[in-house]
């Protein structure tokens, strides 16, 4: 395949698909002001959705084990992301946070925000994206416990349907400790204040 192509669809069909959309909208196509459009979307698409390119668990593959037996929660908050609703194609816009309370073994803090951007740069719902940033850490680290909260704006509700803004959405899993010890998911909570000033 070349690099044109890409899952059986050419970068010609892609910008195709563009200009139908323009057309379909009202616009005209060949408008000056619109013919590179359907190049720039599709070169967009390439960076919002490269996270399909990506196994996010291959940034959790290198670890370290000399951590002087710190077993201690580990907390990387205010990841900012950037994604995509499936439903509408929208943007997400919003924070991640991040915490697993290690099990003799620790990871680099980046990858901790490449496992969020992987995911992130995907058609996603933020339920689900949730979800997997902690089945990712769960399955590489195998920590005590993991912890996930993402707040997030959704454009899909503010620039269409209800158009209300200043409203974010809190989602939230919690493995191992981080769900069984209120004691852990608190501190984790106090360390990332959700929705507080700080």
């Amino acid at each position: 395949m070349s690099d044109d192509t890409r899952n059986d669809v050419s970068r010609k069909q892609a910008e195709e698909a563009v200009r139908t959309l323009l057309r379909w909208s009202g616009e005209d196509p060949a408008r000056e002001g619109l013919l590179d459009t359907p190049k720039r979307v599709v070169k967009a698409y390439e960076d919002w959705f490269s996270g399909y390119a990506l196994d996010p668990d291959d940034y959790l593959q290198r670890t370290f084990e000399e951590v002087e037996g710190y077993d201690e929660l580990i907390v990387l908050r205010d990841i900012q992301f950037e994604s995509h609703c499936e439903h509408h194609m929208a943007p997400i816009i919003g924070r991640a946070h991040v915490g697993y309370l290690p099990d003799g073994k620790v990871v680099g803090i980046s990858k901790l925000a490449r496992v969020v951007e992987a995911y992130a740069r995907r058609f996603q719902v933020q339920e689900k994206m949730t979800a997997q940033i902690a089945g990712c850490i769960q399955r590489a680290l195998h920590p005590l416990g993991v912890g996930v909260v993402i707040e997030a704006a959704h454009e899909c509700m503010t620039t269409r349907g209800v158009h209300k803004r200043g409203v974010s959405m809190v989602t939230s899993t919690m493995l191992g400790t981080f769900r069984e010890d209120a004691r852990t998911r608190s501190e984790f909570l106090k360390f990332i204040s959700v929705g507080q000033n700080r």
